[in-house]
């Protein structure tokens, strides 16, 4: 496996593998790998000549609460995993390097970052599509691989990718968990044992709101209730959202039909969580 640090190197390499007809695969990523990130690498490998790993824990989609400073980072910990699931490059470059002195440009990701993280976090989505920009733009992915976890941040990448024409299809896989059902994340390692426990409310509550839709409860407002009192079983999570959305557009849904995603956002102690289910209503 190749270590890339370099911009221009890895344009070059990118540019390189295009002229060659490779089909590229790249799993965007802020490090800190763990079993949710390797399941994109190995499905990854299975479907394409290269797999690119990016690693970058990117300054702009995080705010000034966020956890950026603190943020696990252990490079030759992820090449060693990246590796062993099949990548062949990781691309890790400095913050200077993607963002040089003198940068000034962002994109703005439209109404589906408007909602949800895009309120609790400002900022967020505009830098996650502008580093995604960036970093498609130099490694020429044939398609990319991301996780369901972040469903807001997927659904973001797809629309991006959508109306600025790139030639990538993205690919958003599902949510790989622990036997409890905790949903793997890095933040996960801030929880201490407790909370780690207490964490696993959140999915019960997921669970549960998708047990009472196939039960046949429409109103979403009596479903958010349900959910809410189940998580406030839980002593010491504090709920930043709880919502019942349209799978597409993430609007809110008042009549629930079609498509929809569960989504949570809670704290539990100073760490902050999301998770999220997709359900179909026939």
């Amino acid at each position: 496996m190749r270590l890339i640090r370099s911009v221009t190197q890895m344009a070059a390499v990118s540019r390189r593998l295009h002229q060659q007809g490779k089909r590229v695969g790249v799993v965007p990523t802020l490090g800190a790998l763990h079993e949710g990130h390797l399941s994109l690498i190995r499905r990854a490998s299975a479907h394409n000549d290269v797999v690119i790993v990016t690693i970058f824990v990117n300054p702009l989609q995080f705010g000034p609460r966020d956890d950026f400073a603190r943020y696990p980072r252990n490079l030759p910990r992820d090449c060693r995993l990246a590796s062993r699931a099949g990548a062949h490059i990781v691309f890790a470059p400095t913050v200077t390097q993607l963002y040089p002195n003198g940068f000034s440009t962002s994109l703005d990701p439209g109404p589906l970052a408007r909602r949800w993280e895009g309120v609790a976090r400002p900022g967020h989505f505009r830098g996650v599509a502008t580093v995604v920009a960036i970093l498609f733009e130099l490694t020429r992915p044939t398609r990319a691989y991301v996780g369901q976890k972040d469903y807001q941040q997927a659904r973001v990448i797809q629309q991006v990718a959508h109306d600025l024409r790139w030639p990538v299809r993205i690919h958003v896989l599902p949510t790989v968990r622990e036997p409890d059902g905790l949903a793997l994340s890095s933040r996960n390692a801030y929880l201490s044992p407790s909370q780690r426990i207490r964490a696993t409310a959140i999915y019960r509550a997921l669970r549960e709101g998708s047990a009472r839709i196939r039960a046949g409860e429409r109103r979403a407002s009596r479903l958010v209730v349900r959910m809410r009192r189940r998580l406030q079983q839980a002593r010491g999570i504090r709920i930043d959202y709880l919502a019942v959305a349209d799978a597409q557009t993430l609007e809110p849904q008042q009549r629930i039909r079609g498509r929809v995603v569960l989504l949570v956002a809670a704290r539990v102690g100073r760490t902050r969580l999301i998770d999220n289910l997709l359900v179909d209503v026939s």
